[in-house]
């Protein structure tokens, strides 16, 4: 294991498979915008582990997302199926490669004080025949960590779904992120953002958050 990127939430596994578990391509599309930096890792996850994931999260059982807070009916604001994913010994191999990411983007570019993957990955899916989106919301809030760095995992091919778009507002007009699969999405997590209604297909993704000190 590489000491240099273990802490006490950045260690792990490397990939099932990979010959270079160390190695992640650097197709990394970085938009400077006033509320931070919002990245577009294209190709950050292979076919095949993308493939694991979403076979993974489809094992698991899924329940309609609430909104932290809410006792009444939420579905104007989220209509949303999830499932959250422990750090278990079969997915090691994905928590480390995220991290490896985390420790890149924010060497390159945030330059966060970090704790690192603190809470459980959410697995995400967007059904079409029942309008699923998620309104305008930011993520930070009453969370046991400050969350500095939210993570998006495009999981779905954009042929499978209509709609479905990752939005931000991040001080220079929405921006639209990459819909590619395997296009990983990062932006500081009080930036607004909301994913458009799905109108036909299912869009799938893999949501993570990076924790870290108060900013000051």
């Amino acid at each position: 294991m590489d000491e240099g990127i273990c802490g006490p939430y950045f260690c792990g596994l490397p990939p099932p498979g990979s010959p270079n578990p160390n190695e992640i391509p650097m197709t990394m599309d970085a938009l400077d915008a006033p509320a931070g930096w919002v990245v577009g890792w294209r190709n950050a996850f292979t076919p095949r582990e993308l493939d694991a994931i979403e076979a993974y999260g489809d094992s698991l059982e899924p329940v309609k997302a609430e909104i932290a807070g809410r006792k009444d009916n939420t579905d104007h604001l989220r209509i949303t199926r999830v499932a959250w994913m422990d750090r278990v010994p079969q997915i090691e191999w994905l928590y480390a490669k995220l991290e490896r990411a985390v420790l890149e983007m924010n060497s390159r570019l945030y330059k966060y004080d970090l704790y690192g993957l603190v809470e459980n990955f959410q697995y995400t899916v967007y059904h079409g025949s029942e309008g699923g989106h998620y309104g305008w919301h930011c993520d930070t809030g009453k969370t046991g960590d400050p969350r500095k760095i939210s993570l998006t995992l495009q999981l779905s091919e954009p042929s499978a779904y209509e709609g479905g778009d990752l939005l931000l507002e991040a001080g220079a007009g929405p921006t639209c992120a990459h819909r590619a699969r395997g296009t990983l999405v990062a932006f500081p997590s009080y930036v607004l953002h909301r994913v458009t209604p799905v109108t036909s297909g299912v869009r799938k993704s893999l949501v993570a958050w990076v924790s870290g000190p108060v900013f000051r």
